[in-house]
């Protein structure tokens, strides 16, 4: 019984605990206290009920599957949308250097913390960027596979399609190539 009327003292005492009060001092400052001042008169403030933000429930944790692999709702796709645009299409790209640039179109921009790197014939090629216009340096005549993925430290995340496309190179032992005499 004791602790239950201490209880309620205590639930009485936090509404007046709350209570803001207003006045100005001797000097014309005004003053805002949790008391009421001695001796000066002074207006009570209601005070709109104070900012919450609700916590985010954290990401579910892996759950294993049948086959023993584990999956969770981080490991879904980030990106809506994640192509290499601005590439030759069916027909050959002339490069007499090799080198070309792609742009990467991604929904929703990129992450903070990830990294856009290409993947050439199915191998990392060039260092991670930001930057979603990536480059490729001297690249050898013939048929390649090209696509992106993005990085999350080393880990890579997600991967786009890979597109098939051939580098023309001017070859230049060709005939058409030497000076006539």
């Amino acid at each position: 019984m004791r602790l239950f009327a201490a209880c309620l003292l205590l639930a009485l005492a936090l509404p007046a605990g709350a209570q803001i009060y207003k006045y100005t001092d001797a000097k014309g400052n005004t003053v805002f206290t949790d008391q009421p001042p001695q001796g000066v008169a002074s207006e009570s403030l209601d005070l709109p009920p104070a900012n919450t933000v609700q916590m985010q429930a954290p990401p579910p944790a892996a759950k294993p599957q049948a086959d023993g692999s584990a999956t969770s709702a981080q490991s879904a796709a980030p990106y809506r949308v994640l192509r290499l645009i601005n590439l030759p299409s069916e027909e050959a790209l002339r490069a007499n250097n090799g080198s070309f640039s792609v742009d990467v179109e991604l929904q929703p921009a990129l992450r903070s913390g990830h990294r856009l790197r290409l993947i050439l014939d199915g191998k990392p090629y060039g260092e991670p960027s930001t930057v979603p216009r990536l480059q490729v340096v001297n690249a050898d005549r013939g048929e390649h596979r090209l696509a992106v993925e993005v990085l999350s430290g080393d880990r890579p995340v997600q991967q786009s399609e890979v597109h098939t496309f051939t580098v023309q190179r001017v070859h230049t032992g060709s005939p058409a190539l030497r000076s006539r005499p």
